[in-house]
């Protein structure tokens, strides 16, 4: 009888013990930043068929669920995946195939590095990407003539960093029929003294890129794996390209369904007739690793190559005040074809003028429409009374390395009248309650704790200044953070996907070398993404 009982009592217990859920994935022992409303933080959570299910204590997850797969984070920080708001993911791969200018000190290393690359590479037209005038001692445009001696029969178009500008030598302005008489639409074809100098700015860049060859379906694929490799290696798990044509998108959404491509991408549409026609008329495509949904304008050029248009002329230039690359008719016409549609308007502008003419055909446009997120790339310099404009809804997509790159030089360009605006996150996220962030790679690094630290302390990585580049518009890291997550997200219209580590929302994460959030701020640039996440599978 004795031993009766003392099965029942067994079974009794056996039976009113809750079974554990079988999941793919359980994180423990991590110092997880959730980013959700309260910003709180956890230790735990579980995942399944790639989505958080559950988040909370490790005595919670481990009472509850059960995994083959379990990661002990070691106390690191864990924060949800990290979204670059604003990027160039594919030219980023095209650039891995092209002669690399960036951090050239002078021209003539500019000329080193390219002669460099076609001793090995022997190509047909020689294309590379980074120079930036700004950086060397003669701070000014070069010129073709060195080029034309050296590549007199090979054609040559080699980008400034911030992509507004070429440098290409006789043989390629005679394959794009570009003479004395041809008249620039949308930008400048640069002369001194009435003789061609081979740098275009801004609108006849497209005279170039007709002429460049293009690249096979196995270079395009090249080029999407090698970008791929290296957002992971940065800790992204969504990037927004800023300007991609229907056939790179496609070949995308075929990689990403094959599983060849892992990546999650928000895809803002290239500005073109094509484009526009079959996109507008499709209609958003969705899932659940890419979102095409946006339309990338240009509004004006950019500071360096002074095609940012100004209310008034440049302060080292006269008579100068940059030039729009879509006229203003266009853009406001633009404004309401697309606010016809559910697509949102992405529009590049970084003078003061150029911000104004997009907010006001915003305005315009969007007259009794609700919730339409329209952004605003850059909004890198506006007057003061032009920052209300962000209380109506629209989201400034920002930049920080942009401010820390260009503050060597910006005020030469504008005036001190002019910085107060310039580069005002803080004035931005005042007016709008948020700012979504990126880095506008490859024109800056990929890396996004150079965004965060940028956008916190307002230095570059050699801690110059001292004490910060106008500190009044420097954010908080928690602010630094949603920019590049939660706020992100939302910018995109994902914020009930990710962007926060909560129930429901797709699995994507980083487990950080160092609590981004208490590290001292000089050491947040060298964080280390050690393991990067996208649905609960391991990227790297």
């Amino acid at each position: 009888m004795k031993n009766l009982c003392i099965t029942f009592f067994t079974l009794l217990i056996v039976s009113c013990t809750p079974s554990k859920e079988q999941v793919d994935l359980i994180v423990l022992n991590g110092n997880v930043y959730t980013v959700d409303d309260s910003f709180s933080k956890t230790e735990a959570f579980a995942v399944k068929e790639g989505k958080f299910i559950f988040i909370g204590t490790n005595k919670e997850v481990q009472e509850f669920y059960e995994a083959k797969n379990i990661v002990d984070a070691g106390g690191k920080t864990v924060v949800p995946g990290l979204i670059d708001a604003h990027c160039h993911f594919y030219r980023l791969g095209e650039n891995q195939q092209a002669v690399d200018l960036v951090g050239t000190s002078s021209f003539s290393e500019v000329l080193e590095r390219v002669q460099a690359f076609q001793t090995e590479n022997k190509k047909e037209f020689i294309y590379g990407r980074g120079w930036d005038q700004n950086d060397w001692e003669v701070k000014e445009f070069p010129t073709k003539k060195e080029v034309d001696e050296l590549y007199p029969d090979t054609p040559i178009a080699i980008e400034r960093i911030d992509g507004h500008a070429y440098l290409v030598n006789q043989k390629a302005l005679d394959l794009a029929g570009i003479t004395n008489e041809t008249v620039a639409v949308g930008g400048e074809i640069v002369k001194i003294n009435g003789a061609l100098t081979g740098v275009l700015v801004d609108g006849p860049m497209g005279l170039i890129d007709a002429i460049i060859p293009k690249p096979s379906k196995k270079t395009m694929i090249a080029a999407l794996k090698d970008a791929e490799r290296i957002a992971f290696e940065n800790g992204l798990t969504t990037v927004n390209d800023a300007g991609l044509p229907r056939e790179v998108i496609e070949l995308i959404d075929s990689l990403q369904q094959s599983g060849d491509l892992k990546i999650r991408l928000y895809v803002m549409i290239a500005n073109y007739p094509e484009n526009l026609d079959y996109y507008l008329t499709k209609g958003i495509l969705k899932t659940d690793r890419l979102n095409v949904r946006s339309v990338k304008v240009y509004g004006d050029g950019a500071l360096g190559s002074r095609g940012a248009v100004m209310k008034t002329p440049y302060s080292d230039k006269e008579h100068h005040f940059g030039a729009m690359v879509t006229p203003v008719d266009e853009i406001e016409s633009l404004a309401h074809r697309i606010a016809a549609t559910e697509f949102q308007m992405n529009t590049h502008a970084i003078g003061d003028s150029a911000n104004i003419v997009v907010l006001r055909a915003y305005k315009n446009a969007l007259k009794g429409k609700e919730d339409r997120r329209w952004k605003v790339e850059h909004a890198q310099i506006l007057s003061t009374p032009d920052f209300d404009y962000f209380e109506d809804g629209i989201i400034p997509s920002v930049q920080p390395t942009h401010a820390t790159s260009d503050m060597y030089w910006a005020e030469d360009r504008i005036g001190a009248d002019r910085m107060p605006g310039a580069y005002a996150f803080k004035t931005l996220l005042d007016k709008a309650g948020m700012v979504a962030l990126g880095t506008d790679f490859p024109v800056e690094q990929v890396s996004p704790f150079y965004t965060f630290y940028a956008a916190v302390a307002r230095k570059d990585l050699k801690g110059y200044p001292e004490e910060g580049f106008q500190m009044n518009n420097a954010l908080t890291r928690e602010e630094a953070l949603k920019g590049m997550t939660i706020w992100a997200a939302y910018s995109n219209f994902e914020e009930d996907e990710k962007g926060s580590i909560e129930v429901g929302k797709m699995a994507d994460f980083v487990i950080l070398d160092k609590d981004i959030m208490t590290v001292p701020e000089e050491e947040t640039p060298n964080i280390k993404p050690e393991q990067v996440f996208i649905s609960g599978e391991k990227m790297n």
